[in-house]
């Protein structure tokens, strides 16, 4: 049965919500439905959310909950306690969480709680990733939501069979592709003639890009210093860009490693059409960040990935993506690098395909580079829209 007009109540929460949720809100209401945006304020940084809501052409959030920082089990409380009575007002047919944040699952918690109540749906966008690694909060958030969803959004193929094995019947599960991909194709044209790159003073497929801000990376002062040491290594060849994470900046500055900083190009933490404009233009990439291995296979760009597991194996297998020895070390980091420029095409190493999968022109890719992923064609929003409707 088609529902002819729906209420959906759409949760961003941090940075990589914001791509996904923008997408979703321009079908909702190019469908007729209607869209009431969410923001826990989970980031609370401004160039990290308030700029990403600029570039994105999002609206102002119906709701902003403001809970800021704080622990796990403090955050997601804080998310929690704001949200019930934003649910209660708005009583929508469907509560839309996307990825894998704090924000993620406790916005899902509620409406679980409420659900035979109020009878609202939960659908969760990105449903089915896993990496297989419980010590990884985004881990825990990802199969909870999964757990509680009435719909599970998968973005790739692969994604359903670990649902299954989770004992999730099939009739839950919907593959749309991924709307990540939407915001990228959507705003190309506009990082490409932003050219942040130009504004560094760096040549188009003649640098490296790389950001770090997980735990793994960054809590430890061994191995924050080792991760920055193999960046160092990396940038005697070319230069190194690194959009220093908070998170990332406040450890460097704990644990006295500036000095590491030296051999890069340290940058603040960007907008989506500057990251996008640097990403573009790369010879390659060195990032612990999930979505950035998304968006490097989409526009045919050489990535390593800095983490032991990825909950995006098809990166790997139909994209760009290569992980880097484990644990890290400056000499793994620096030969899975030169492995991924070196296969990056035949000719010049910076070259990659255009993200519609064409032929090389001025731009362009290698010849033979494989095609994106099902479904990262720039139309998962529709379909996921359609999903709710049906």
């Amino acid at each position: 049965m088609t529902v002819s007009s729906l209420r959906v109540l759409v949760v961003a929460g941090a940075r990589p919500n914001f791509m996904k949720v923008a997408p979703i809100l321009r079908a909702l209401r190019a469908a007729g439905h209607e869209g009431v945006l969410v923001h826990t304020g989970q980031h609370y940084d401004a160039r990290m959310s308030e700029s990403f809501f600029q570039d994105l052409d999002l609206p102002d959030p119906d709701y902003h909950l403001g809970v800021g920082s704080g622990s796990h089990a403090v955050q997601t409380a804080r998310v929690m306690e704001a949200f019930e009575p934003v649910l209660r007002e708005v009583s929508p047919d469907w509560v839309v969480v996307v990825g894998d944040v704090n924000s993620t699952v406790a916005c899902a918690l509620v409406a679980v709680k409420l659900k035979e109540a109020m009878g609202v749906r939960i659908a969760h966008v990105e449903a089915g990733l896993r990496s297989g690694d419980w010590r990884m909060p985004e881990e825990v958030n990802r199969v909870l939501t999964d757990r509680l969803s009435d719909l599970l959004l998968t973005p790739s193929r692969d994604a359903e069979p670990n649902l299954s094995a989770e004992g999730i019947p099939s009739e839950r599960i919907r593959f749309v592709g991924n709307v990540m991909i939407d915001t990228l194709l959507h705003q190309l044209p506009r990082a490409r003639a932003r050219d942040y790159p130009g504004e560094l003073g760096l040549t188009r497929g003649a640098y490296a890009v790389a950001t770090l801000h997980r735990p793994s990376n960054v809590d430890d002062p061994e191995d924050l210093q080792t991760a920055l040491e193999a960046l160092a290594r990396v940038a005697r060849n070319r230069p190194v860009v690194l959009p220093i994470h908070p998170r990332t900046r406040k450890n460097v500055d704990r644990f006295g490693l500036d000095s590491v900083l030296e051999a890069l190009t340290v940058v603040p933490p960007l907008g989506y059409r500057e990251m996008v404009s640097l990403l573009d233009g790369a010879a390659v990439v060195l990032t612990d960040s999930g979505g950035l291995q998304e968006e490097t296979t989409a526009l045919g760009i050489p990535c390593v990935t800095l983490r032991e597991q990825t909950e995006r194996p098809i990166t790997l297998t139909e994209g760009t993506n290569r992980m880097a020895e484990w644990p890290l070390s400056v000499e793994g980091v620096l030969k899975v690098t030169e492995a991924a420029l070196s296969g990056a095409s035949a000719g010049d190493e910076g070259s990659h395909r255009d993200p519609d999968g064409s032929s090389p022109g001025a731009d362009g890719g290698a010849q033979g580079s494989p095609p994106r992923p099902e479904g990262w064609d720039g139309a998962a929003a529709v379909r996921i829209v359609r999903a709710l409707a049906t």
